[in-house]
Order: structure tokens, then C-alpha cells, then sequence
């Protein structure tokens, strides 16, 4: 049986979501202008929503979603979306992290050579006529121990990604079990304090995760640790990395992501950015991008085609 209803699109996606929601009979919407009034007076009249993280769309915005059948976030995180809510009124909240895991498993494995081989430090230097080989001196990535926790779509494929460096992958996550597999070990926190060498965070932002990594979590590490973060910016405490960054026990860290980022990603709080962020822009051990890691012209494409046939599900 063909579907139909209106299909509100709140962000940019690839026009392949709109063509084929289209083709299943729905009737899109693309608005990413609207604003959040305009939202609250048609939502009664809508089926389904599609976001990036434009908007928080929790209680007050869904009161009156009485028609909406879906919220389809173009991406991982549903951070933004007052799931258990949705869920009281009966509403599917899908998201797509299967569509740029591998983007965000290789946007983090190529942080983590630039770090430990201080590439970025490196160009700028020679780009200012400055030869220095001692200093930039790199570190092997064979015989060491990565600690991956989170072990979602973008962990386990960063794994995947780590498999021909010749390193041992440890990984832990508190809400799945028996995904241990060849060349990687399903662990606990206590063996990840006590062996690592690198950490890489592949965890959502709840309540539990906002501000994990703080000064006496990175403490707990045995070893110096490097540290990567391509999950969410508030998983990190700024400032106690940076503080764990001056002690020595943060070796160096690569962050697609920060706590400063905007609601929507799109671009930093720049009325004021702290003393913290000031610091890590000119740490010689710090390596930013501006939370690209899922953001690649193929990633592009398959978010939106994971997005569509999870939708289709629902209708069959």
C-alpha cells in the first residue's frame, strides 16, 4: 500500500533522501529556514521530520505531533531528539551511523598518524622555511596497544582500519557483549588503564558519557596516553585535558570534535572561546578538524541511503 503525509526536512541532506521519500508517496517539505514557531504550527499536520541537529526536539516541540509517524536524523548521534518522549507517543526515531562509519574510521585513523608523527606541526614549520628533523621525530603505531571504547558502527570500524598497523586493538563497551573477533580483544576499563597507549572515544552523548574523559579519568591510564576523540566534543573535559596535556600524562590528542561546537556543528561559539580552546589551538601535540570526520562526499550519499530504507521499513 503506497504511503502519504508531509515530510518536513529541517536540514540540508543529499537530494537522493528527498527523490526517494517522494517516490514512497510522501510529500517533502525542505525548510531549513523555518523557524521554530513555524515548526510547532505544522507539526500536528506532519508524518515525519527529517534533522541533522539543527533543532532540540524534545517535549514542548513534540507535544502536538500527533500525526508524526518518524524523526530521521541524517547522521549518528540522536543527542538532539528527546527519544524516550517520541517513544511515549509512538514515534520511530531512526538514525543512519552506518552510512559514514568508515569515514569517521578513517578521518580517525589518519588524526592519529598525523599525531604521532607530528605532520601538521611539521608542514607549517617547513612551510615557514623551517627544517627541524629531531624535533619531529614520529612514533610507531606496530607493538602498541589501542584502546577503543565504544564499540558502535564508527569504533569497530576504526578498528577495521587499524588491522594492517600491527597493534594491539583492546575494546570495550557497556552495552554490548561477545563482539571480541580476530585482532580484537573485548575487554574492561581496569585492562584499558592498565595497557593502553592510545584511546579513542566512539561513544554517543548521554548524561553517562558528557565529560568521561575528565582529569581523573585520564589519570587512571598507567601509561602517557595519546588521545583521539571523534565522537562528541562534551565527552571530553577541555579543560582537564588540557591540564592532563601540560602534567605529560596526555602525550598529544586529535579532536574532530569540541565542546564549543554549536548545537548544530556547524561552526564554533566564537563571541568567546576560552582559554582552554586557545591552548589546544597552539599545543604542538594537538591536531583539530572542525567535526568533518563523518563528512566525505560518499558518506554523503549513504547516509541518506540508510536513512531511506529504514524508512521503508516502517511502511512495509
Amino acid at each position: 500500500m503506497p504511503v502519504s503525509g508531509d515530510v518536513l526536512f529541517l536540514d540540508t541532506a543529499h537530494p537522493l533522501l528527498f527523490s526517494e521519500l517522494e517516490e514512497l508517496g510522501y510529500n517533502c517539505i525542505h525548510d531549513p529556514e523555518i523557524t521554530r514557531e513555524k515548526m510547532l504550527e505544522i507539526m500536528p499536520g506532519l508524518t515525519g521530520i527529517i534533522v541533522r541537529s539543527k533543532f532540540f526536539l524534545g517535549k514542548e516541540e513534540l507535544r502536538h505531533a500527533d500525526n508524526l509517524r518518524f524523526i530521521g536524523r541524517v547522521g549518528s548521534g540522536l543527542e538532539n531528539i528527546d527519544v524516550e518522549y517520541a517513544g511515549h507517543k509512538g514515534i520511530a526515531c531512526l538514525n543512519s551511523p552506518e552510512g559514514n562509519c568508515d569515514a569517521v574510521g578513517e578521518h580517525a585513523t589518519g588524526m592519529l598518524l598525523s599525531l604521532v608523527n607530528l605532520i601538521c606541526k611539521a608542514h607549517r614549520e617547513v612551510c615557514n622555511a623551517s627544517w627541524k628533523r629531531e624535533e619531529n621525530r614520529g612514533t610507531e603505531l606496530r607493538g602498541k596497544t589501542m584502546a577503543i571504547v565504544g564499540y558502535g558502527h564508527t569504533g569497530s570500524a576504526f578498528a577495521r582500519c587499524l588491522s594492517g598497523f600491527g597493534m594491539e586493538v583492546l575494546a570495550y563497551d557497556k552495552y554490548k557483549k561477545g563482539f571480541g573477533s580476530r585482532g580484537v580483544v573485548e575487554t574492561n576499563m581496569e585492562e584499558i588503564f592498565r595497557s593502553a597507549d592510545f584511546l579513542s572515544l566512539h561513544v554517543p552523548l548521554t548524561d553517562e558519557t558528557r565529560y568521561l574523559a575528565d582529569y581523573d579519568y585520564l589519570n587512571r591510564f598507567k601509561k602517557d596516553i595519546f588521545l583521539v576523540n571523534t565522537s562528541r566534543g562534551p565527552v571530553v573535559n577541555t579543560a582537564d585535558l588540557c591540564r592532563a596535556l601540560r602534567s605529560g600524562k596526555v602525550r598529544g590528542a586529535a579532536l574532530d570534535v569540541l565542546e564549543y561546537e554549536h548545537l548544530s556543528f556547524e561552526n564554533l561559539d566564537l563571541w568567546d572561546l576560552p582559554e582552554p580552546f586557545r591552548f589546544l589551538a597552539g599545543h604542538p601535540r594537538v591536531v583539530l578538524t572542525p567535526h568533518v570526520a563523518g563528512w566525505t562526499h560518499e558518506s554523503h550519499v549513504k547516509l541518506s541511503r540508510v536513512l531511506v530504507e529504514k524508512i521503508r521499513k516502517l511502511t512495509d
